[in-house]
């Protein structure tokens, strides 16, 4: 008899997909991957050595904070006029926006063969007017690139467009697993808090220390304020995709706000995979930070002088790097989250998977990336009329401030409240969309038995796009 696999400590039934090979029991005493489907892992803490190195940084950056940090805090002693009037009108559009974006989750699931279209024609508006926008500010790079993505915008639109039912149906079962486990929401704008609260801390920190004793260790700190966003993020990842992994497995435990799934998943991202989330993030913060340090010595024009063609080319080779990184992380996490991999084998073991279905062209889609960007930006706007609304009850406030224009003011407030909150709550579905293709990579037959109607969506569609594919 065989023995259920475990997706983030959840018994779940086995079986293998359409024309996979069932799950061999030789390979969970090897720790080699089959190739058709990820195996739970022992619980133990994984690349430890890099969450090691997280909390010692964590630390120094206390340290430095407590010792430092006056230096900042004697220079930006600032009174408080008006920030009654900002905290208010934050509050307001933050509340908007939450329930906006829930409102919008399901409208999204109404619509979602019609958004993606528009999604993808949405990305190819931006890269024109981008190109426009270059043209008429006399930025000629921007101009060039912008065109340059508009044509490569509307190829890929052309060889695309037959997928865009498959990429409905996906994001339409990825919301449905998010709409049964909301505490995936809670988990999210936890993070917020926790990464708003670290930028003021660090500036604090790091401003103190530079000013103290200069800036030589301005990349270092460039490095930290990075790498801790970062972990944050891919917490949120890993902890959504073992939640994904649950409903698609074992619908029953993972069906309620604040299931045992999430609990058990957010705890595991917390504890054994941390150091994994430790190691990815820094991989990413690092360009990242080299990254900022080229766009500083760009507009420093004494130190470029002369040599613009060269940070340009440096700027664009860094900006690949981190793409390939984010995207070997976006895929590695999930099998992190769902199975308890260190980073590397998770990594492989994912790529080794969509070889051997053939998927590796097919996952680097990004129809569903344009929904969510998209709804992100409408909910940014319309929040952001909420904000020019509240700043047209109460004008005298934001003059006394020094603003000439307050509805502007409240507009760009609210939108920017709307934009962050919001591209969150898609965060989590966009790991959630990641996690539905992997496990339908490798799991469609527990799809069909625990979610038959999703699961004929998603197979007719596949179907049409590739025929005779699975």
């Amino acid at each position: 008899m065989q023995q259920p696999i475990v997706v983030q400590g959840m018994a779940v039934p086995q079986g293998g997909g359409y024309g996979q090979p069932q799950f061999n029991q030789n390979f969970v005493s090897s720790g080699e991957f089959n190739g058709y489907k990820g195996e739970p892992q022992p619980k133990r803490f994984n690349d430890v050595a890099f969450a090691l190195l997280f909390y010692v940084h964590l630390l120094v950056m206390v340290v430095l904070g407590v010792m430092y940090g006056p230096y900042v805090m004697q220079q930006n002693n600032t009174g408080a006029s008006g920030a009654g009037t900002l905290v208010f009108c934050v509050a307001v559009c933050g509340m908007f926006a939450m329930g906006l974006s829930s409102l919008a989750l399901g409208f999204m699931m109404k619509f979602p063969y019609q958004l993606i279209k528009m999604g993808l024609i949405f990305s190819i508006c931006m890269s024109l007017a981008m190109g426009f926008l270059g043209l008429i500010t006399g930025q000629i790079i921007m101009a060039v690139m912008g065109f340059l993505s508009f044509l490569f915008g509307c190829c890929y639109a052309y060889f695309v467009w037959d997928r865009i039912p498959f990429a409905a149906a996906n994001l339409n079962t990825a919301l449905t697993a998010v709409r049964c486990n909301m505490g995936l929401s809670g988990v999210a704008y936890l993070s917020l808090v926790v990464a708003f609260g670290w930028s003021m801390f660090w500036s604090v920190a790091a401003g103190g220390t530079m000013v103290a004793l200069g800036q030589g260790a301005l990349f270092l700190f460039l490095v930290s304020y990075y790498w801790v966003h970062q972990v944050l993020q891919n917490t949120v990842h890993v902890t959504s995709a073992g939640v994904i992994g649950t409903w698609w497995f074992a619908p029953h435990e993972a069906s309620s706000c604040c299931s045992r799934a999430l609990m058990d998943s957010f705890a595991r991202a917390t504890t054994y995979s941390f150091g994994s989330i430790c190691l990815g993030s820094l991989l990413v913060a690092i360009v990242q930070a080299l990254r900022a340090m080229l766009r500083m010595a760009q507009d420093n024009e004494e130190s470029v002088e002369g040599c613009n063609f060269m940070v340009c080319i440096l700027q664009c080779i860094l900006g690949c790097i981190e793409g390939m990184i984010e995207e070997l992380n976006k895929w590695a996490y999930i099998y992190v989250g769902l199975y308890g991999y260190n980073y590397f084998e998770a990594g492989r073991n994912v790529m080794i998977l969509f070889e051997n279905k053939g998927w590796s062209a097919i996952v680097t889609d990004d129809l569903c990336e344009n929904v969510l960007s998209m709804m992100s930006i409408a909910i940014g706007l319309v929040t952001g009329l909420v904000g020019l609304a509240v700043a047209a009850m109460d004008k005298n406030t934001y003059y006394n401030m020094g603003f000439e224009s307050p509805q502007l003011v409240g507009f760009l407030l609210g939108f920017i409240v709307g934009l962050v909150l919001s591209s969150i709550l898609m965060s989590v579905v966009s790991s959630a969309v990641n996690t539905v293709i992997v496990c339908f990579a490798e799991a469609p037959r527990e799809f069909q038995q625990n979610h038959p109607q999703l699961s004929a969506e998603m197979c007719e569609a596949w179907q049409n796009a590739w025929p005779g594919s699975i």
